[in-house]
């Protein structure tokens, strides 16, 4: 692998700017503070800002940059268009927005398809071409790196060769380090890319960069074959970001090139940070990580199938494509009707049990399990409940309560007023506990009339909180009477964990699920089992 040289290979993210053109993401000026900084500890080389000319948040967020952002390595840069038609760069004040940004570089975003600059811009060839040198070159001037974004490249490419060209060169020899080929309504097919980038460089001899978006869902591949084909600085967005279908990935970019392409474009190290910065900055943007994203999801490296497991179990090399810690992931095993006994040791051994010695009781589990999952469970969403079924059957069962009964009222006042009332009867430690709670579902009920007959035993429970709660109807076809899963999310402030019930009873299968999950929690906070429950 070469040697890790920021300036040979730009990796500019444009999150910031064209990020946030995703439909429902919106960031407050601290929410772009936060993203920057994490950015920039990924080490990527730029970091577009936004638009300071356009709306008032970017302009702040400039402004704000100045003394609170400490960036370590990357440099901030601000995003605009060249001067309008018939106006001096000198005179244009979304021109003078971007020099007086405060940011070492430029990013000019400027029309190359001779269609957008006759119907859109309502100006000649020429003049376009004029407005794009004397941008660039007041810049220049002015003690700016400036980079140009061709709008629309390969479609203007395609529609009017000899005109496309010539705005690279007027971008070139105006002083433009490199002038970006953007595939703006992302189009375009790594064929064509990897084509038209080899012909653009013989015809200028310029610096190129890539800017693609994912409408043909060959936004990464497009990105990479630039890249192979000579391009030097290559643009994206964290997690996909962008308008429509999204942006390239600058992830899963940056993954590609140091894994597939040995090409070093972050400091050493800082490939293992990927996962971390990647759910970082969608819990920043109120994004549900995509638990199927290359290199960063959590199924990425996740393993179902009997076979794979085996194989898995043999070396991790025949069913992975890279080592996961590469980029700060790790390899899971997932539960499910395919497991077979490699799968549940393998996962026996993530969870810190060592079945290897347990033939028995693995051949016992994978029954079970094939069993269970044909009833409606499904294990590879609840690890938790997972983790119990694997220690009841290799260690015997450990209870920390007899259940006596639970009972669920719901009634429907005078006044209109729905109100929940459970009640549950346990023992626990020798001691009977009878607990009524009110709630604003039979489930709610339910989990706080469990919490407060268990408390005075195990006042632990007072950190444990269901944070989620989700049903599905397994069989539609019977109507209310189908079979139904509900899975139940539960935290204690510093690690969360899932747990199933299935059952025709819809709270049926939540006391299911509710049991594990405190059953779970307890055993997390080292509580003992009661002996004598059952």
């Amino acid at each position: 692998m070469l040697p890790f040289d920021p300036e040979s290979l730009h990796i500019y993210d444009t999150t910031l700017r064209d990020g946030t053109q995703q439909e429902g993401l919106s960031l407050s000026v601290a929410d772009k503070l936060a993203v920057a900084r994490h950015l920039d500890d990924l080490g990527v080389g730029f970091i577009e800002g936004g638009w300071p000319g356009s709306n008032p948040k970017d302009a702040e967020f400039f402004r704000r940059a100045q003394t609170e952002l400490h960036l370590r390595g990357a440099k901030l840069a601000a995003f605009g268009s060249t001067r309008r038609a018939s106006k001096a760069a000198a005179d244009d004040p979304q021109v003078a927005a971007l020099r007086d940004a405060g940011t070492p570089v430029v990013c000019l975003v400027a029309k190359s398809d001779r269609r957008h600059v006759e119907r859109a811009l309502r100006t000649t060839l020429a003049e376009n071409l004029a407005m794009i040198t004397d941008t660039v070159v007041h810049l220049r001037a002015e003690g700016k790196r400036v980079f140009v974004d061709a709008e629309h490249f390969f479609d203007g490419h395609r529609a009017d060769t000899a005109y496309a060209l010539e705005v690279v060169r007027a971008a070139a020899e105006a002083g433009a380090e490199v002038v970006v080929l953007c595939d703006t309504n992302g189009g375009m097919l790594p064929t064509q890319i990897g084509d038209t980038v080899r012909a653009v460089l013989d015809a200028t001899g310029a610096r190129l960069g890539i800017h693609c978006h994912d409408d043909s869902g060959c936004a990464v591949a497009n990105s990479l074959v630039a890249v192979q084909a000579g391009v030097t600085h290559v643009q994206g967005a964290a997690n996909g970001y962008g308008e429509r279908c999204g942006n390239a990935n600058l992830f899963t970019v940056v993954a590609g090139l140091e894994t597939k392409l040995a090409t070093p474009v972050l400091p050493s190290g800082r490939l293992r940070e990927l996962v971390r910065v990647s759910h970082a900055i969608d819990e920043i943007t109120n994004s549900t990580p995509d638990s199927h994203r290359p290199y960063v999801g959590a199924s990425a490296f996740a393993h179902k199938g009997g076979l794979h497991a085996s194989a898995v179990k043999i070396d991790p090399d025949m069913y992975q494509h890279i080592d996961p810690a590469l980029v700060g992931n790790d390899m899971r095993m997932l539960v499910s009707e395919l497991a077979g006994r490699a799968t549940i040791e393998l996962k026996g051994r993530e969870l810190g049990l060592d079945l290897s010695g347990e033939k028995e009781a693995l051949g016992r589990i994978v029954e079970l399990v094939k069993e269970r999952e044909a009833n409606g469970f499904s294990y590879e969403a609840a690890e938790a409940s997972f983790e119990l079924l694997l220690r009841d059957e290799v260690y015997g069962p450990e209870r920390f309560f007899t259940l006596d009964s639970w009972r669920v009222i719901v009634e429907q006042r005078s006044d209109g007023e729905v109100v929940s009332e459970a009640t549950v009867k346990l023992t626990t430690r020798g001691e009977r506990h009878v607990s009524t709670a009110e709630g604003n579902g039979p489930v709610n009920a339910l989990d706080k009339a469990l919490r407060e007959a268990l408390g005075k035993a195990y006042p632990g429970l007072g950190d444990v909180d269901l944070t989620d709660f989700k049903v599905r109807i397994l069989d539609g076809r019977e109507g209310s009477g189908a079979v139904t899963r509900v899975l139940v999310e539960t935290s204690d402030g510093q690690s969360r964990w899932d747990t199933i019930g299935v059952d025709e009873n819809i709270i049926t299968a939540s006391w299911q699920a509710l049991q594990d999950a405190v059953t779970y929690g307890l055993r997390r906070q080292g509580e003992q089992p009661d002996p004598e429950a059952s």
